[in-house]
C-alpha cells in the first residue's frame, strides 16, 4: 500500500518547510529566529505523531511507516532543504548537518536494534550475524561522512570510527547481555526506567534551551508562540486536505494530518545546539515541540470521539 506512504512523505518534506519559509518571511523576526522556524519545518515527523494516530483511531501502521521513512531520509533531505530555504538567513553546512543527524538519529537507532537483538531477541545466530554486519556497515558509512564533514585525515577517521564502534556497537551489546542477566527477562521494569529517563531528558533539554534563549524569548516569545501555532495548525489542515484531495479514507487522512503537522522537535533542537545557536535557532523547536503535543492531544481526543463510519471502514 505505497500510496499513503508516498503522499505522507512528500507532504511532510514539502508543506511544512514551505509553510515555515512563508511564516519566516511574513513576520519580522531576526534572521536566526527565522532559520529556526524553517528548521522545525525541515525535520521529519516524530514518535508523538504515532501516539496521536493510535488515540485518534487513525491508521497506525501507516503512521509508523511514514515516520520510519522520513527519519531514514532525513540525513539527506533535511540538510538539503535547510541549505536551500534557511541558507539565506544563516550559514548551513550540508555535510556537518548530515553528520549531526546520523549521530543523533540513525546511530542511536542502530544501538537500540543491537540492544534489542541481544537482550530479548530470539533470532538465530545466522540472522544475528547478518544484522550485526549491516549495522557495522552503517557505522562505517557514517564515519565516511565524518571524513568529509570535518575534512579529517585518515588518523582522525580511524579514531572517530573506533569511538562510534565503542558507543553504538560494543557498548549496546555488552549492556544487553548485562540487562538480560540482571533483569531476568523483566522488560516491563526496564521499560519504566527508560521512559522516566526519556521524559527527564526532554524536560532538561527544553529547560536549557529556554534559559539560554531568555533574552530572545523576552523580545519575540509571544509572537513566536503565535507563529508556532500557525505552523502546527497549517500542517494539520494541509496534511488532511492533501489526503482528502487524493481520495484517501478517513483513517489515512487523520494519519497524514498528524504526520505532517507534528515534527521531531528534539532533532531540531539538537541541530540548533550543534550549530552553536541554541539560544536563537533553537527557540522555535523548543516552543513547537511541547505545543504540538498539546494541540495533537486535543485533536486526537476529538477524533477519538468520532470514529470513522462503517462506510469508510468498508473501503479499507
Amino acid at each position: 500500500m505505497p500510496k499513503g506512504v508516498i503522499i505522507g512523505v512528500f507532504s511532510q518534506f514539502t508543506l511544512m518547510p514551505l509553510v515555515g519559509l512563508t511564516i519566516a518571511n511574513i513576520f519580522n523576526f531576526p534572521p536566526e529566529i527565522k532559520a529556526g522556524i524553517i528548521l522545525i519545518g525541515c525535520v521529519p515527523s516524530g514518535l508523538a505523531s504515532n501516539v496521536m494516530s493510535y488515540i485518534a483511531h487513525a491508521n497506525l501502521a501507516l503512521a509508523v511507516t511514514i515516520s520510519a521513512v522520513t527519519t531514514l531520509l532525513s540525513p539527506f533531505v533535511t540538510p538539503s532543504l535547510m541549505k536551500w530555504l534557511g541558507g539565506q538567513f544563516i550559514e548551513v553546512n550540508f555535510w556537518s548537518m548530515m553528520l549531526d543527524i546520523l549521530n543523533m538519529i540513525i546511530l542511536p537507532i542502530i544501538a537500540g536494534f543491537i540492544f534489542n537483538l541481544f537482550s530479548i531477541g530470539k533470532e538465530k545466530l545466522r540472522s544475528k550475524v547478518i544484522q550485526m554486519a549491516g549495522y557495522f556497515i552503517v557505522i562505517l558509512l557514517t564515519n565516511i561522512v565524518y571524513l568529509k564533514a570535518k575534512e579529517s585525515d585518515i588518523t582522525g577517521f580511524i579514531i572517530a570510527f573506533l569511538k562510534s564502534l565503542c558507543w553504538f556497537y560494543i557498548l549496546p551489546t555488552a549492556g544487553a547481555v548485562l540487562f538480560r542477566y540482571l533483569m531476568k527477562g523483566n522488560t516491563q521494569l526496564f521499560g519504566k526506567i527508560l521512559s522516566f529517563v526519556s521524559m527527564a531528558g526532554i524536560a532538561v533539554i527544553i529547560t536549557i534551551i529556554t534559559a539560554t534563549g531568555r533574552d530572545s524569548l523576552m523580545k519575540v516569545g509571544a509572537l513566536l508562540l503565535l507563529t508556532s501555532l500557525l505552523h502546527n495548525f497549517a500542517g494539520y489542515t494541509l496534511g488532511y486536505s492533501v489526503a482528502w484531495l487524493t481520495g484517501m479514507p478517513e483513517k489515512d487522512r487523520r494519519t497524514i494530518a498528524f504526520e505532517v503537522g507534528m515534527q521531531n522537535g528534539g532533532l531540531a533542537s539538537g541541530l540548533a545546539l550543534q550549530m552553536g545557536k541554541v539560544a536563537t535557532v533553537g527557540l522555535a523547536p523548543a516552543i513547537f515541540g511541547p505545543l504540538m503535543n498539546v494541540t495533537g492531544s486535543a485533536l486526537a481526543s476529538w477524533w477519538r470521539g468520532r470514529p470513522p463510519g462503517r462506510k469508510e471502514k468498508g473501503k479499507r
